[in-house]
């Protein structure tokens, strides 16, 4: 059965004037997502988002597909990324990790042959994963340890993340040793270790039919203003926070336009792995495709509008043929600025 796409809210105040957006709600991965974040925060605090408050809360939906666990370590790295980049912490050259980072645990690891030795833990980041499991161990929610993390880092938004539950994405690749001609690897061997070198057959994301979302996302997508999506893997990021039951129903059902920018400009993405795992479903690599892979909430799918690259705005005219309404801007996250820009042509393309 199809979910009807609720009533648009009437936002038309007593004197004509329309209230600005109050609550903001994105769904978000690792270095993108982050990125995008803190240029969008950059330009909310300066009022220079249109039809939003200054003083909008944000709540951020991050992805937690990707985590795993090293030498008895959680590592979470979206929710990490988020943390550190909107705190202040981000090595800001790399897009992750902890800035002044050393790595002297790593080379002891490496010295005993405590492998793996293509997944480095640099030595402030293990602090973050010592607490984060120490919690867990005791029992404590992911969500709540994010919380307590976060009161560290102020982030300036409500960080949740998209389940408590335990959820990894695996990928699909051949091997003719293997009797079946394929064999999987965890996500992180596929980014880190292959750099996504060799094609995915097939993308497997273990646990993500049982999980529930976390508390308070269900919550933060009924009352929000405005949802956004950042220019986040749409398979692996956007798409497993899409994949948790529930979600993606709260999504359509809401309140708030759905708006999301394009990850892919031109042929490829612009950091990541989006062209390698859009193969794998048989999705064009095109900003138009994803856009249609996300499809117009009118027609059961998720999005109002979306934002697609100055230099692909020949495909604007087949996303809007696809009920979705769409604009074509500069996209580079060059610095705070320019991704501001971008936010502020994303909220005035559906709040308008």
């Amino acid at each position: 059965m199809g979910v009807s796409h609720a009533p648009s809210p009437d936002l038309t105040a007593p004197d004509g004037a329309t209230p600005a957006a109050r609550s903001i709600v994105a769904l978000s991965g690792g270095v993108g997502g982050a990125r995008f974040l803190r240029g969008t925060l950059s330009a909310l605090r300066a009022g220079a988002l249109p039809g939003v408050a200054a003083d909008a809360s944000v709540t951020v939906v991050a992805n937690t597909a990707d985590d795993w666990w090293i030498h008895g370590l959680k590592v979470c790295p979206d929710l990490d990324t988020v943390m550190y980049t909107l705190g202040g912490g981000i090595d800001v050259e790399r897009g992750w990790g902890r800035d002044g980072e050393t790595w002297a645990t790593s080379e002891e690891l490496a010295a005993y042959g405590a492998g793996p030795e293509w997944f480095g833990l640099g030595d402030r980041d293990i602090a973050t994963h010592l607490v984060r499991t120490q919690m867990v161990e005791a029992g404590y929610p992911l969500s709540a340890v994010t919380a307590a993390l976060c009161r560290r880092w102020e982030p300036d938004v409500e960080l949740l993340p998209m389940t408590d539950d335990r959820v990894e994405t695996h990928i699909a690749i051949a091997d003719p040793e293997e009797a079946s001609g394929r064999r999987t690897v965890h996500f992180q061997e596929y980014w880190v270790r292959m750099r996504a070198q060799v094609p995915a057959e097939a993308v497997v994301v273990v646990g993500l039919d049982r999980a529930t979302p976390a508390p308070g996302v269900l919550e933060a997508l009924a009352g929000a203003d405005l949802v956004m999506l950042p220019p986040s893997n749409p398979v692996v990021s956007v798409g497993t926070i899409l994949g948790v039951p529930g979600l993606r129903e709260a999504l359509r059902e809401g309140p708030a336009p759905v708006v999301g920018v394009s990850p892919i400009i031109g042929a490829s993405h612009v950091h990541g792995m989006a062209r390698q795992l859009l193969d794998s479903l048989g999705v064009e690599v095109s900003a138009g495709a994803v856009a249609r892979h996300y499809g117009a909430r009118a027609a059961g799918g998720v999005l109002d509008g979306w934002l697609v690259a100055d230099t692909d705005a020949d495909q604007v005219a087949g996303v809007e043929a696809a009920g979705i309404a769409c604009a074509a801007v500069p996209l580079l996250m060059s610095d705070d600025a320019a991704t501001g820009r971008m936010a502020a042509a994303a909220t005035e393309l559906v709040l308008r």
